[in-house]
Order: structure tokens, then C-alpha cells, then sequence
């Protein structure tokens, strides 16, 4: 037996979780938002939008976005997005401590 959980900040709706974690951390590394909703099997219209309505909910930018053209395009993920990535990893990784700690206390005993 196992304990199961799914963490997310909810600030009027789901506003950050592990997936835009990681499409975050993608655009990060790729420098483009197409190409990291690729790498996760997301459409970048899905991605788009995803990213469009957690800055609502936020309040602030995500990804700077440069359209394409002769120069290319590409999106960067801002100073915020980026202290928000690390907050929720450090977040998220004491919480699940946390819960497998709780669990081992009360189902230790169970296999």
C-alpha cells in the first residue's frame, strides 16, 4: 500500500502545478514554448492557452514571448516564473516528505 496525492497552488482555480512546472522548465531549457509542449505531448494551442490562464490567475508573466519571423521567435520564462519554479519544487518536495513521513506513521505496519 501506498499513499497517493496530487499537489497544486490554487489561487481562483488551479494556478500551478507540476505540469506547468515542467512545460516551464522546458521552455527553460528549449528557449521555445511549441517545442516544450512537444517534449510533453501537448499541443502548443493547449500550451498557449494553459500558460494564458495561469497568468491570469497569477497576476504576473510567465514567458516572454518574441513572435517568429526572419530572426525567429522564442519565449523565455521571467525572473517570476522562475522564483515561482523554484518555490513550488522546494514546496512540493518538503510536502511529499511530509506525506510519506504521515503515512509511514499510521500504514507503516501494512504491505
Amino acid at each position: 500500500m501506498k499513499v497517493g496525492y496530487k499537489i497544486w497552488l490554487d489561487h481562483h482555480g488551479k494556478a500551478f502545478g507540476d505540469g506547468p512546472c515542467e512545460l516551464l522548465r522546458g521552455v527553460q531549457k528549449t528557449k521555445s514554448l511549441h517545442r516544450a509542449a512537444l517534449r510533453m505531448g501537448m499541443s502548443y494551442n493547449k500550451a498557449w492557452r494553459l500558460m494564458g490562464a495561469l497568468e491570469k490567475r497569477l497576476g504576473f508573466a510567465l514567458i516572454d514571448r518574441k513572435a517568429g519571423g526572419l530572426s525567429g521567435g522564442g519565449s523565455r520564462i521571467t525572473p517570476e516564473a522562475l522564483r515561482l519554479m523554484e518555490r513550488y519544487e522546494r514546496f512540493r518536495k518538503e510536502a511529499v516528505k511530509a506525506l510519506e513521513n504521515t503515512f509511514q506513521n499510521h500504514f507503516g505496519e501494512v504491505q
